[in-house]
């Protein structure tokens, strides 16, 4: 492989012979020099290739007369990726060497402003629930029946709907339903309802607010006796002077009559069975 340094220096000293002609293996121009070498024109034309060689960078030099010495399929391997890759990073290295010797440079990047944190991705937006809004809708314009049923519907889509839960037991205890209205107001209060405010306060559960297991829902944190009863006391009070029979009778009644939810129905005959 070719210096450029050694073809410079035997273009200074013997170039108007044509050695360094020779030592790029140019025979050719070599055997050129060697018969002008009796003129002074060898000696002009060696002086500008040490001029020449001097001022070459050495990518272009061994582009030029190195090629056969750098890759098999004589390509310079300055034209592979990996080559340029690691071109541009010891590059990269003098620069940031150059500018951290540089102490305004220095200073500069102390002043710098830390780069702000990623954003986390949105989260996906939950779809809306066509029951709740029909249900609203229907509320508004004192549909009450209408909207128990809609929001129905929404629950059995969402069963962790606190909106569609709070807005049946408003409803029930606009239609003078307390068990109902008990049983869905502690159902919102438990996946996440807080707005104790608004219960305490809300013009639709003033029925349930005069009722006598109010202040005991209130100090249970609005929640049931039981989690898996919707009104235990009430409903112990009501049955214990009628027979198992007529018990599940009147659930049956409920029960058709849309007041009680299959499950509910079957949670209030277990109850009954059970004692």
């Amino acid at each position: 492989m070719k210096d450029k340094g050694a073809a410079a220096l035997l273009a200074f000293f013997l170039g108007i012979f044509g050695i360094h002609r020779f030592y790029l293996r140019q025979t050719g121009l070599g055997i050129l020099y060697f018969f002008l070498s009796v003129t002074t024109i060898s000696f002009f034309l060696s002086i500008i290739d040490f001029i020449v060689f001097l001022s070459m960078d050495r990518r272009t030099f061994d582009e030029k007369y190195n090629k056969d010495y750098l890759s098999d399929d004589r390509y310079s391997s300055y034209d592979r990726p990996d080559y340029r890759r690691r071109e541009r990073s010891d590059r990269f290295r003098r620069e940031q060497v150059r500018n951290y010797r540089d102490p305004e440079y220095r200073r500069e990047e102390r002043r710098r402003p830390p780069e702000p944190a990623p954003r986390p991705a949105p989260k996906p937006k939950k779809k809306s629930n066509p029951y709740r809004r029909s249900g609203i809708e229907k509320y508004k314009d004192y549909d009450y029946e209408g909207a128990i049923n809609d929001f129905k519907k929404a629950i059995a889509i969402d069963p962790g709907d606190k909106a569609s839960h709070f807005n049946i037991a408003c409803a029930y205890s606009l239609n003078e339903s307390p068990d109902e209205a008990f049983f869905h107001l502690s159902k919102a209060v438990e996946h996440g309802f807080v707005d104790f405010d608004r219960i305490r306060t809300h013009d639709a559960l003033a029925f349930l607010r005069i009722q006598d297991e109010w202040d005991g829902f209130v100090k249970r944190g609005y929640r049931l006796q039981r989690a898996e009863g919707r009104k235990k006391s009430q409903n112990e009070a009501s049955v214990s002077n009628v027979d198992l029979l007529d018990q599940l009778r009147q659930l049956g009644e409920l029960r058709d009559k849309g007041l009680l939810t299959l499950e509910e129905f079957e949670i209030q005959k277990k109850k009954i069975l059970n004692r």
